[in-house]
């Protein structure tokens, strides 16, 4: 039919990828029987219309019937309700391909007792949306999240006379351009969710990246088993103290064991100068041999390890093929 090689090739693999998503969603719940209902109630930052709510809903998708959504002003806020039993899951990004890590996530992970058990990755399309018609030249003022201002710097930079004002989520800044229905006001933040708040798109993909993706995990009071079938991710958090060499100990057992460290991030000890706790993901499941008997041997150079959590690997890489066999 003339169709490009690489958009037929993309189109099946997309395919692929939806069919094995939902085995791997049957096979977890045969693993986890006891959490399987048709309604979950899920914490996530914003409301609705932010990234956080479409990577909630992307989630549940095909893992429940109907979502009670429970909007946050605050990280804090989400690790509060999933621990005090408001809700079953929080809804959390953790990285983002362009602006790094989120830091504030991954120091409320030193000091819960939840688990985390899922994860998504979100596409990332930034656009300034607008609540009337109007065009780049009237803006004056656009309101934001910190972290889309961060990922839209170049596109900012090439503005002048716009003030910047930050907000607490993309949702809230949203809501606020509908509200004020004011053709000198912009957001930055996703087309899909703007169109729940009747914004148009004045400018697309501004973010510096245009391969822009954020990582979201899922957090729960209890953990997950994992089938053996699906491709596993285990969440590690360490801190070694003061040791000369010590880290490289514990990844070096890892090597060993022949098992693929996918994350490496070090936050600061609260009260500790000077010391740094470590997030290791691994791509193994823990109920595997290998991962059993390395945690044994990572103990003795740590002064404090702990399993933050197992669950399936959402994505799926495609199956490559060698050009000879095709």
């Amino acid at each position: 039919l003339g169709l490009d090689a690489n958009y037929v090739t993309s189109v099946f693999q997309t395919i692929i990828e939806d069919s094995v998503l939902n085995q791997q969603a049957y096979l977890q719940s045969l693993a986890n029987p006891n959490i399987q209902v048709p309604t979950v109630s899920v914490a996530f930052l914003g409301d609705k219309g932010s990234y956080s709510y479409l990577a909630s809903h992307r989630y549940f998708s095909r893992r429940a019937e109907k979502i009670v959504e429970s909007g946050c002003q605050s990280f804090q806020a989400i690790f509060q309700q999933v621990e005090s039993g408001q809700v079953d899951y929080g809804m959390l990004p953790i990285e983002n391909t362009s602006s790094g890590s989120i830091n504030e996530v991954y120091d409320l992970l030193q000091h819960t007792s939840l688990s985390i058990v899922g994860e998504i990755t979100q596409p990332i399309e930034h656009c300034l949306l607008t609540a009337v018609n109007t065009s780049l030249s009237n803006i004056k003022t656009i309101y934001a999240h910190g972290q889309p201002f961060a990922q839209c710097s170049n596109f900012l930079d090439k503005q002048s006379g716009i003030r910047i004002e930050y907000c607490d989520s993309t949702a809230d800044a949203m809501a606020k351009a509908a509200e004020l229905q004011d053709e000198t006001i912009a957001v930055i933040g996703s087309e899909e969710g703007g169109q729940l708040y009747q914004l148009h798109a004045l400018e697309q993909s501004i973010a510096n990246q245009t391969e822009n993706h954020s990582r979201f995990i899922l957090v729960a009071r209890k953990s997950v088993e994992v089938a053996e079938q699906i491709p596993a991710k285990t969440a590690i958090i360490l801190a070694t103290g003061q040791k000369a060499g010590a880290l490289v100990e514990c990844l070096f057992v890892l090597k060993e064991k022949g098992i693929n460290m996918c994350k490496l991030e070090s936050r600061p000890i609260q009260g500790r100068p000077w010391e740094e706790m470590f997030y290791i993901d691994v791509e193994a499941n823990l109920k595997s041999f290998a991962l059993q008997e390395a945690i044994s041997e990572i103990t003795p150079h740590t002064n404090f390890i702990k399993v933050l959590g197992c669950y399936p690997i959402e994505h799926i890489s495609p199956t490559s093929v060698p050009s000879a066999e095709i």
